[in-house]
């Protein structure tokens, strides 16, 4: 039986990936395309982080409406 997930690829994966990568796009793209690659995980993770800390502001905003709704009861 073939395991689901085999996990992280080690050195020799790595190796093998940089050089079909090589072949695809050529020695010269390759920082160009990283490049790229980082800039767009770093634009991703900013919208992420937006996500996040909007959902926490939504989150405080109810909880106060709840607070104020429970004292204004007593």
């Amino acid at each position: 039986m073939y395991p689901m997930f085999v996990g992280l690829p080690g050195g020799p994966e790595l190796l093998i990936i940089l050089f079909i990568a090589v072949l695809l796009f050529g020695a010269n793209k390759l920082p160009k395309l990283a490049r790229a690659s980082g800039q767009a995980m770093g634009e991703f993770k900013k919208g992420r982080e937006d996500v996040e800390r909007e959902i926490r502001e939504a989150r405080d905003a109810r909880l106060a409406e709840e607070v104020v709704e429970a004292t204004a009861e007593h």
